[in-house]
């Protein structure tokens, strides 16, 4: 019994960090103040020091990373600002609505597209759009975030531009054809689980979801006008990862979104005469714009925290025998999944554990089927992660209850963890 008790200490030293944190946020802390006192449970739990948790702070908040999402974060919301305060939200709706005739895919349209641009937050890009096209839709707030959440993370398992996808290709060194061969059915089952549990009739609204609208005549040229500064941020952002992937691979990817955002801005402020320096100059004084610059802030102090602790290595030395690559490839990804809510933490920190050992276990032919298993289990736990900065600033703009937002989450999300497994029994 005592031996076991050893085995579960490190897990159950962070699930005790983790219901700290949950409970600061029930008790509406604040989600960014919540997660750093849920960080100095987990440094006090794992033995660091004030001093060395203070270092954590400080590494944390001077890697590009953070720089490159403080910034990406930062034009989202210039970006969906401006959209909205200039109208040009709602004239791009019009424009569409002659195309998207059906309410519930109007809602799932938006956070589905900005899906395709591979960056942290971008959830809180598409809520002003989801928002505006269900105005008058009989729809709760709580059920536009999930919407808006879920959506915007179908394409996580089969788009080659996302750096989880990229970054596991590259520690496993195999060729991303053949690991998207296997995990796009990831996308089909979202998108299944999403309507399913989320849009279906009876689940969403109570009846129709608005009263019929007036045909609206479909012109090409006003949506490719009043969406010209989306179209500049999704492809000009796949566009320059593309081009750095290829020619610049020393440049960070990242360049290639704040560049693309930086050019929407712009594109839209030359289409919009009021939008000038006084815009600009009021979005930077936002409280709103800061408090969620704070929750990047904690993230990604929390994780550095994480790191400096040793908290994988201890968990990974924690599950040896035969539970060892159980635990590589199906508990700790969900674990550093849903503590971290960020898809390059589980895939940077658990890959190289799962590598390695099934190089030890001569098991190396199967290298690509416990890539799928790991990715769908990490996938997981970052779903259902109640610190996923895209949940976060999703509940935060619609100003819906986090907890209970949460909760609608899990079916989906256990849905998605059984069907890799599904899958993995299919392939191996």
């Amino acid at each position: 019994m005592e031996s076991l008790l050893l085995k579960l200490l490190p897990f159950i030293k962070v699930l005790s960090a983790f219901v700290v944190m949950l409970v600061g946020i029930r008790f509406r802390l604040g989600v960014g103040i919540s997660i750093l006192i849920g960080g100095g449970v987990m440094a006090f739990l794992f033995g660091l020091g004030l001093g060395e948790w203070a270092d954590a702070g400080v590494v944390a908040l001077t890697q590009d990373k953070f720089l490159f999402l403080a910034a990406i974060i930062g034009l989202i919301l210039i970006l969906s600002d401006a959209m909205e305060r200039s109208n040009q939200s709602r004239r791009l709706m019009d424009s569409l609505s002659g195309y998207l005739t059906s309410p519930r895919l109007r809602l799932v349209f938006f956070p589905a597209l900005i899906g395709l641009l591979p960056m942290p937050g971008g959830a809180v890009f598409s809520a002003p759009m989801v928002k505006n096209v269900s105005e008058d839709m009989r729809v709760r707030n709580s059920d536009r975030a999930v919407v808006n959440y879920w959506f915007r993370h179908v394409w996580e398992l089969c788009w080659p531009l996302y750096p989880g996808i990229i970054l596991t290709v590259s520690l496993a060194d195999i060729s991303i054809g053949e690991l998207l061969s296997l995990t796009w059915p990831g996308t089909v089952v979202m998108l299944a689980a999403g309507w399913f549990f989320f849009l279906r009739p009876g689940v969403l609204g109570k009846g129709e979801l608005m009263a019929p609208q007036p045909v609206t005549a479909r012109k090409k040229r006003h949506v490719f006008r009043e969406g010209l500064p989306l179209i500049v941020a999704i492809v000009g952002a796949i566009g320059l990862e593309g081009v750095i992937s290829a020619f610049l691979p020393g440049v960070d990817f990242e360049w290639g979104v704040v560049l693309a955002l930086a050019a929407g801005v712009v594109c839209i402020m030359m289409q919009n005469s009021n939008l000038g320096i006084p815009f600009l100059k009021d979005i930077m004084t936002k409280k709103s714009m800061w408090s969620m610059i704070f929750v990047v802030v904690s993230i990604f102090i929390f994780k550095e925290v994480m790191q400096a602790a040793g908290v994988v290595d201890e968990m990974a030395k924690a599950a040896g025998g035969g539970a060892a690559l159980f635990a590589a490839a199906v508990f700790l990804p969900f674990l550093v999944g849903m503590v971290a809510g960020i898809t390059i933490a589980y895939v940077g920190s658990t890959f190289p554990l799962l590598i390695a050992l099934l190089h030890s276990l001569g098991m190396q032919d199967q290298i690509t089927s416990y890539m799928l298993l790991a990715l769908f289990s990490g996938l997981t736990g970052v779903m259902a992660s109640p610190i996923h900065i895209c949940l976060i600033l999703t509940c935060q703009y619609f100003e819906c209850d986090l907890a209970r937002t949460w909760r609608k989450l899990l079916p989906a999300c256990a849905v998605l963890m059984l069907s890799g497994g599904v899958l993995f029994w299919l392939y191996v």
